[in-house]
């Protein structure tokens, strides 16, 4: 059997009983009360999910050193798909491709924030390097508002064999880096697209820009010369977004 995670805080439960994450249990810090608490108990009931009440030493036991909110849910380790998967989802759904493929994003909060938008913006899934990067943690889930329960996403062991992958199944590989030659607004996105955003401070890597089909750049009108990453993929994604948005 796989180790268990936590995904703790009342709003990334609900949401993985809305996906049908497989849940072994969730555990309440006893005393704990409110609406939404109501709610994920009846969301539980409903779905078979055991419930239990815990003492605040035994619950500091399970979840320390993370904002809880008074429950977490225990769940198995996040399980990741292959490229294929993710390419499937956008032929079933009979949609352009719409991939976020992230380099060595290796802070937790950039990590959940971009999984997040990549969630609300209709991207079909997320690529992230086995090594090197931020894995699926209970900070991240935390980060995402429990996006990383509803995003199919691929850990890959080379992000360059990656990127030829998707470019042999029809993709354009757009990366998000401040040399681009082209505004981000003004590149086209109506066609299968992998959107690549790089590692904080540092961007994408020389080697993963090679690679890229184009650069695009967000400009910047004030002295700070980056924008952070979790901003700079949003942006971006939005685009892609709007792009493709019904006229």
């Amino acid at each position: 059997m796989p180790p268990n995670r936590i995904i703790a805080g009342r709003k990334p439960v609900m949401e993985a009983l809305r996906a049908g994450t497989q849940i072994e249990k969730i555990v309440f810090l006893i005393g704990v009360h409110g609406k939404v608490i109501e709610n994920i108990k009846l969301a539980a009931r409903r779905t078979r999910v055991e419930v239990v009440e815990v003492s605040r030493q035994s619950f500091r036991d399970l979840a320390s050193n993370t904002t809880t909110q008074g429950v977490v849910a225990v769940v198995p380790t996040k399980q990741y798909v292959d490229i294929d998967y993710v390419v499937n989802i956008g032929r079933e759904r009979d949609q352009k491709g719409f991939v976020l493929l992230l380099d060595e994003i290796e802070d937790p909060q950039n990590l959940g924030a971009l999984i997040r938008t990549a969630e609300c913006a209709g991207a079909h899934g997320v690529i992230i390097p086995k090594h090197h990067t931020a894995s699926v943690t209970t900070a991240v889930v935390k980060a995402s508002a429990g996006a990383t329960e509803h995003v199919a996403m691929a850990r890959v062991t080379n992000v360059v064999n990656a990127i030829e992958e998707f470019k042999a199944k029809g993709f354009w590989i757009v990366g998000l880096d401040m040399t681009g030659e082209q505004l981000y607004t003004d590149a086209d996105y109506t066609v299968p697209i992998v959107a690549v955003v790089g590692r904080e401070g540092k961007g994408i890597r020389h080697l993963v820009k090679k690679h890229c089909d184009k650069l695009v750049k967000i400009p910047l009108y004030g002295k700070i010369s980056s924008l952070n990453a979790s901003v700079a993929g949003a942006l971006v994604m939005y685009e892609i977004a709007k792009q493709r948005a019904p006229s």
